[in-house]
This record gives structure tokens, C-alpha cells and sequence, in this order.
């Protein structure tokens, strides 16, 4: 919009008289007997003269918008002042003629200062009148309150705001110079969206919401003409308060006469608009995650925040940054995807009522990308009133008898993502996939056997005499769930069936600090301290043998992005929850693009992945799953291919389950953050157990998209090297173990006997028969005589042979 034209004498005419009659007006004040002396108007002027004329005007807070993924589903706002500004076009005619009337008839005539308002308001104030008269311009308030705002000092908004004649003196000063540089109309776009209206309400945008639920561009004229009779006295005229409600009505209707007075309507017009009852129909803006859109949506919101006061691109303190959020009018476009998010809210809260101790957590995360869909947990997320407290007991028993309350149905702690004493919860046998990652970086391949028996001696040196020790020793003793040999095992059907003593020998073969590593890569963050000191310390990860059973903590989000990673074909994203963000002008932000790297190779990471759909009852046209999974249901239930893997702690003190699809990866766990050594066995397939959670969060999160299937490993990572496995039918058993050995086997001699055409005792065949891969396990069947037909069993790749089916357990889940 361009500048005004000004007429060189009239302005300077308009500079002397103020100068002039600001004499007068502050003798006035000071010393009324001499107010119409030339002494005080010659001072006044050489005072006025004397006053800096360029005001820098810093932006107003402006309100900042969190929106869904969708970019139109609105999240949360936050803000210091409710605040948005609009272009003057965006603003009903109606209300830029109302706010004129209301303020200053004669804002397109002067030129910012109202010469003929200072004397008539010199000359009223000088006569005793009942009322005083101000000669404040729309131009000067807007310089007061521009001062106000951008001011760097307390001090410098008091100067702003207090009723003294040097401030009136610098408002005319700067507003004549604001006259010379500014348009009429983006003066008045600047003053309406900088004025308070009350409620929160800053700027005409926020008023319009907060009291009409509309956009300013909407405001009828009697809606118009109450916002605009508002500006004077906030407060005094609040039509949302009882006391308030007359004086705003009246205050609404002397505005509308107003309005006829400059012309603006007819009197027709105006008896209409008196005529109409005078209704609020918004409401003050929420603000904060206290105060999100839906029920739920909280803990993704204050995981936002938290992201967002982690980044130096938004201030080098603390305070910089929230002030930045809060005032800096960002449109934030956020990963969480609605649908998503309503699946997630639906089944924590199916699984678990918000006044359950135990917390049903599910975190979502897009592979490829680390965009995090959803956050989800039975809690409701807001502080509890410790005047009207709603949360239970404690349930550790400790604090309970010291009269502490727990933290359910009410928190703001980051019970899905970690941090403020929030260290996380075991998760178990998910942590396998670590193992097998590590594994298939040293060359083991998938289809590498081992021999799993009912207890495993271990190289790895607990505390003699503890549970976890073998009898008589100090060497770590892990056993299956239910106290039964695993049998011989490959990692498909190992994984399948959370085999703990087939997962302890592999990581002991490619070294515990390796497994560990590789969780390290895929984003375990370790927030125990003694955990993050074995992490860190390579000799004592090295002897961390309980680490591939999932005894470290992690969180619902960590553990979902690690596998996430693996379906993205090892490439390793940070969890953000930020896809877009706008600065006030519209300019998109760097800072919410993907941070991506590559930390595992695409075979291994498919190879993995091929491991991980045994459990959860898919399979490739290369796996070798076996026939005991720990929770098929879920690829019946989610319809796509999926692949994923149950966990569960010691005496299942927490469950959790990995699901995940190309698009989604779902991670859960069930615990008690109050008390992890709580005395509650938490579930896992159960109606109140955490597997329906995440199935149904995957479910729902996949209505609606297409069916992408995972890449099935090359044959070389998935068998590895095979070797021919020598004849050993009918011979004596130690001699055929022998051969077998010699050729580069581990020989196993099976205590189960097979019909044979061999003699009883002998040799019948061996398990896998024909080839199988260098280094791998070779049982060798004992015949019971009396067979027509050599008794190999069938071949291991379809079902481990003497491997009983074991349903998911305490020890591997």
C-alpha cells in the first residue's frame, strides 16, 4: 500500500502547533495558573522540537498453531497473547468503520495528532467538567501500545503505558512521524491487530474467535460495534461477566450511534443493530497440551514441545525458545496423523481404564522418515488439582503409607518417550533383534542352528548363589519358558519361539558389547546410569550376558523406531514430530525435515526383518519359521504383511509387542511407571494384555492403505554357506558324530529313536538331511530297529525337529 502524500506546510504547521499547544497542556497540568503563558508554549515547542521522531516497532506475540499431519485438524495452540495478525482485507468493513467511531472520527483527516481534539480537550479539562477528555489519536494508541511491545526493559512499558505529559508528548511526536510513512489504512491494520480486547484476546483476529467463533472477515455490525466499544476498558466491559454484560451492551449501542454520527450507517440501520440481543457465542483459546483438541492427544503435544525446547535453531536458552513458540505465530504442521492417533487412544483405553495402575503404552513411527503418528496411553494428560485431588494411591507400597498419591489417572510425566526421572521399562525378547543384527553383521547367517537345551551354561559370570546363576556356580544359567529344551534351532524358528538358550550362545559367539552396539544405532538411549555405563564400556558390555532377554529399559517410542529402522532397510531416522513449519510470513523451516542416516546395511536389515515376521505369524518364500509363534494373531488381524516380536520380563513385571507394516511401526508396553517392581503380572493376548493394543492401533493405523510386502533377504545372508552332510546311516553313533565333526558340524546326538531299516542303536539318518549350512547343528537319529526305510526325519527347514511347541512365557514372551 503506498504512502500517503503530505503537504510540506501542513505537516510542518502541524508540528509547530502541537508543539505549541503541548505547551500549553503540560503547564496545564503542572501549573494551571500559568498554562496560557508564551513562556510555556515557547518550551513546549523547543521541548516537543527536541523529541525523537523514528519509533521502532518490534512484532506483537502472535499465537502459534499445532495442527495433524493433514495440515487442517487443529492440535493445540500456544501462546503468550492470543494474538494472529490480518491484512486489513481480511477485516469486515463494518468493523474498521466501528472501531473508528468508537476511537477517533477523525482518523482519515488529521495528521496523527488531532489538533481541534487537543483543544477541546484542553478546554473541557480546564472548565471542571464532571468528565475529563483525552486527545489521544487511533495513530497514538497505536504508538503506545507498539512502544509497549517492544520494549526490551520492564521499565521501558511502564514509561509506555503511565499517565504523564512527557509520554503524551513523545505519542504525538512519533505518531505525526508514523502519519508521514504509513498509509491510513495500515495504520489502522496495524492498530486493530495489535489492540486488547479482553479474554486473552489480542488483536481483532483472536477477539473475533474468542467472542464470536468466526473470522473477522464474518463480524456483523452489532458484533462489530461491541468488539470495537471493548478496546477502552477490557475489563469494565466484558460481556462474558455478569457486571460486565450491561456496561458492554451500552458501551455496543453508544458505538452504533457513533457509527451514524460519522456516517458510516443510516439510523435505520442503527436501531436494527441496537435492536439485536447481545450474545457471546465463542470462548477463550485453549493453550497448551493441558488443553488439546481431542482427549489423548496431550502426551504427543508435550512431546512436541519438549522436541521443540531442544532446538538451538529457536534460541540459545531455554527461555528464548519457549518465547519463540509462544509468541513467534509458527504454523506447525505435526506428524500426528489423526487416524493413527484415534486407534491408538481407542485401544489403551479398551485395554486399560484411565484409573488402572497399569499404563497400556503405544508408540507409532513412520520407517524411513522417524515421524512419529501417535503417542498413546491410558492417562489422562493434565496436572491433578491438589486441591480437589483425583489420582489413587500410590502403588508402590512405600510411598503409599507415607499418604503419596500415584501418578494415574493424571500425569504430564513422558511416561512413551522418556526424561524427567522417566528412564523407561523392560521390553524382553524384543531386544533379540539386537542379537540377530549383530549376528548377521559377523556372517552368521539365518539359517545358522544351534542346539537349544532346557538350560544353558553361559561363559558369562553373574553372582554365585543368585537365582540367575547354574547350581554350584558363578557362570549365568538362562532358561526357556516352562523349563523345556528349545531343540535345534535357526534364528527364524528361534525368534518365533523366543528360544532364550538358543539368543544367550549367539550373542556370546558374536560378543555382547557388538549386540549392544547395534541397539545403540538403532536408538536405545540407555537413561539408567548403570545401564549407560555398561553401554558405554565396551569390556563391561562384554559381559553383559542378560542383555539380548531385554533386561535394559527403553521406551515405547525408542523401541518402535528401532524397528522401524530395519523396515527401512536399515536407515536410521531421529524420532520427530514436525513435518512442516511456517514463520508468520509463510516461510517454510528447514529444521522439520527428516535427519536420516544409514546404520545397518540393506541385507542385514532385511534379513532381520525376515527373522522378525515368524513371530507374529508371517513368513517369506524364505523363512523357515517353524511351527510355535508367540503371536500369530497379529498378521490375521492387521490383513497386511507384517512382522514385529512379543517380550516379556522376569516374573512379567512388563509385556510388550512390536507390530509393524512398510508404513508403521507399532511398539507397546504394559508396566507400572509408579512402581516397576510392581506385584501386577502384566498380560500379553488377553483382552486386557498389551498385544490388542498394538494389533488394533496397526489395524486401524492401515485402513486405507496399500499392502506393501517386505523384501525377502538374498539366499546367501539367509543359508549361508552349505556344505554336503556325510552318510552316516546305520553306523555306530560316536562314529558317525565323528564324521560329521570332521566335515565342520556340530554334532548332536538325538535321545529320540526313530523306526529305521538299521540296527537298534545304530545310526538312522541325520536332521537336516543332504546339505545344510558350515558350522550349523546335525542331530543324528537313533534307530529302533525294525523300519522298512532309512528314518530321516523331515528336513529343518520346514520344523525343527524334538522342538516342543512352548506357548510365550515369562523368560522370552
Amino acid at each position: 500500500m503506498r504512502k500517503r502524500d503530505h503537504n510540506v506546510l501542513t505537516n510542518a504547521a502541524s508540528l509547530l502547533i502541537c508543539g505549541l499547544l503541548a505547551g500549553v497542556v503540560v503547564a496545564a497540568a503542572a501549573f494551571p495558573a500559568v498554562a496560557m503563558s508564551g513562556l510555556a508554549a515557547k518550551a513546549g515547542a523547543e521541548t516537543f522540537g527536541a523529541l525523537p521522531k523514528e519509533l521502532t516497532v518490534a512484532r506483537a506475540p502472535q499465537i502459534s498453531y499445532l495442527l495433524a499431519s493433514d495440515g487442517k485438524t487443529p492440535l493445540a495452540t500456544m501462546y503468550d497473547e492470543n494474538r494472529r495478525d490480518v491484512k486489513l482485507a481480511d477485516i469486515a468493513p463494518v468493523m474498521q468503520k466501528a472501531i473508528i467511531a468508537a476511537e477517533d472520527h477523525d482518523f482519515y483527516k488529521h495528521n496523527g495528532v488531532d489538533l481541534n481534539g487537543i483543544a477541546r480537550a484542553f478546554v473541557n479539562n480546564q472548565s471542571n467538567a464532571s468528565s475529563q477528555q483525552g486527545a489521544s489519536t487511533l495513530t497514538m494508541q497505536y504508538v503506545r501500545l507498539a512502544i509497549a511491545y517492544s520494549a526490551s526493559h520492564p521499565a521501558d512499558v511502564v514509561a509506555a503505558t503511565e499517565d504523564t505529559s512527557a509520554r503524551k508528548l513523545r505519542e504525538m511526536r512519533y505518531a505525526i512521524q508514523i502519519d508521514k510513512e504509513l498509509s491510513k489504512d495500515e495504520i489502522l491494520e496495524r492498530y486493530l491487530n495489535i489492540a486488547a480486547f479482553g479474554n486473552g484476546a489480542y488483536g481483532i483476529y483472536a477477539a473475533s474467535q474468542v467472542y464470536f467463533n468466526k473470522p473477522p472477515s464474518k463480524l456483523k455490525l452489532e458484533e462489530a460495534a461491541m468488539l470495537a466499544g471493548m478496546v477502552k476498558a477490557p475489563s469494565t466491559n466484558d460481556p462474558t461477566t455478569k457486571s460486565g454484560h450491561a456496561a458492554a451492551l451500552a458501551r455496543r449501542n453508544y458505538v452504533i450511534q457513533n457509527m451514524v454520527e460519522t456516517t458510516a450507517i443510516t439510523q435505520q440501520e442503527a436501531d436494527a443493530a441496537k435492536a439485536t440481543k447481545l450474545v457471546v457465542t465463542g470462548k477463550r483459546a485453549p493453550n497448551g497440551c493441558v488443553s488439546t483438541n481431542e482427549k489423548g492427544w496431550g502426551f504427543f503435544c508435550d512431546y512436541f514441545y519438549r522436541w521443540w525446547m531442544q532446538q538451538e535453531t529457536f534460541g540459545s536458552t531455554s527461555y528464548d525458545r519457549e518465547r519463540r513458540l509462544k509468541s513467534g505465530g509458527y504454523t506447525v504442521v505435526t506428524t500426528l496423523d489423526p487416524q493413527a492417533q484415534r486407534g491408538a487412544d481407542k485401544a489403551v483405553r479398551k485395554a486399560k481404564s484411565e484409573k488402572s495402575k497399569e499404563a497400556a503404552m503405544v508408540a507409532v513411527v513412520e520407517p524411513g522418515t522417524g515421524r512419529v503418528r501417535a503417542l498413546a496411553v491410558n492417562r489422562n494428560f493434565k496436572l491433578d488439582d491438589p486441591k480437589k485431588p483425583a489420582n489413587k494411591p500410590h502403588s508402590d507400597p512405600k510411598q503409599r503409607k507415607k499418604k503419596k498419591l500415584g501418578n494415574y489417572p493424571n500425569t504430564v510425566n513422558p511416561l512413551l518417550t522418556g526424561g524427567d526421572g522417566i528412564t523407561g521399562y523392560q521390553a524382553g525378547s524384543t531386544f533379540k533383534i539386537f542379537t540377530i543384527v549383530a549376528a548377521l553383521e559377523k556372517g552368521i547367517p539365518l539359517g545358522y542352528t544351534i542346539n537349544a537345551p532346557q538350560a544353558f551354561k553361559s561363559e558369562y559370570i553373574v553372582e554365585a548363589g543368585s537365582p540367575a546363576a547354574c547350581p554350584g556356580t558363578n557362570k549365568y544359567c538362562p532358561t526357556n519358558s516352562g523349563k523345556k529344551a528349545g531343540g535345534v534351532q535357526n534364528m527364524w524358528s528361534a525368534f518365533a519361539s523366543s528360544i532364550n538358550t538358543y539368543f544367550v550362545p549367539l550373542q556370546q559367539q558374536v560378543g555382547a558389547e557388538n549386540v549392544v552396539d547395534v541397539a545403540k544405532r538403532l536408538g536405545i538411549q540407555f537413561r539408567v546410569t548403570r545401564e549407560n555405563d555398561w553401554a558405554n564400556n565396551k569390556a563391561a558390555a562384554h559381559d553383559w550376558g542378560a542383555f539380548t532377554l531385554g533386561v535394559s529399559s527403553t521406551t515405547p517410542l525408542e523401541l518402535a523406531n528401532a524397528y522401524a529402522t530395519l523396515a527401512a532397510d536399515g536407515k536410521y531416522c531421529e524420532p520427530i514430530p514436525v513435518q512442516m513449519i511456517k514463520d508468520p510470513e509463510g516461510k517454510k523451516l528447514d529444521i522439520a525435515n527428516p535427519r536420516c542416516e544409514k546404520r545397518v546395511s540393506t541385507e542385514v536389515a532385511r534379513a532381520a526383518v525376515d527373522a522378525a515376521r515368524c513371530p507374529v505369524g508371517d513368513n517369506s518364500s524364505t523363512s523357515k519359521c517353524g511351527g510355535s509363534r508367540t503371536a500369530a494373531e497379529v498378521k490375521q488381524i492387521v490383513d497386511a504383511p507384517v512382522a514385529g516380536k512379543s517380550g516379556t520380563t522376569d516374573s512379567e513385571k512388563s509385556a510388550a509387542l512390536v507390530a509393524m507394516t512398510k508404513q508403521y511401526a507399532v511398539a507397546g508396553i504394559m508396566a507400572d511407571p509408579d512402581w516397576p517392581q510392581t506385584n501386577v503380572k502384566m498380560k500379553h493376548k488377553q483382552k486386557d494384555g498389551i498385544n490388542p493394543p498394538v494389533y488394533e492401533t496397526l489395524r486401524d493405523a492401515m485402513k486405507g492403505k496399500d499392502r506393501k510386502n517386505f523384501e525377502p533377504p538374498g539366499k546367501k545372508i539367509s543359508e549361508g554357506d552349505q556344505r554336503r552332510i556325510p552318510d552316516v546311516k546305520c553306523l555306530d553313533p560316536e562314529q558317525a558324530k565323528s564324521r560329521i565333526e570332521a566335515e565342520g558340524f556340530d554334532a548332536v546326538i538325538s535321545d529320540i529313536k526313530v523306526p529305521s531299516s538299521c540296527p537298534a542303536g545304530k545310526a538312522a539318518g541325520t536332521s537336516p538331511d543332504g546339505r545344510t549350512i558350515k558350522g550349523g547343528v546335525v542331530t543324528i537319529q537313533i534307530s529302533s530297529g525294525g523300519g522298512t526305510a532309512p528314518g530321516t526325519t523331515p528336513d529343518n527347514n520346514n520344523r525343527p525337529p524334538n522342538t516342543p511347541g512352548r506357548p510365550p512365557g515369562r523368560s522370552g514372551g
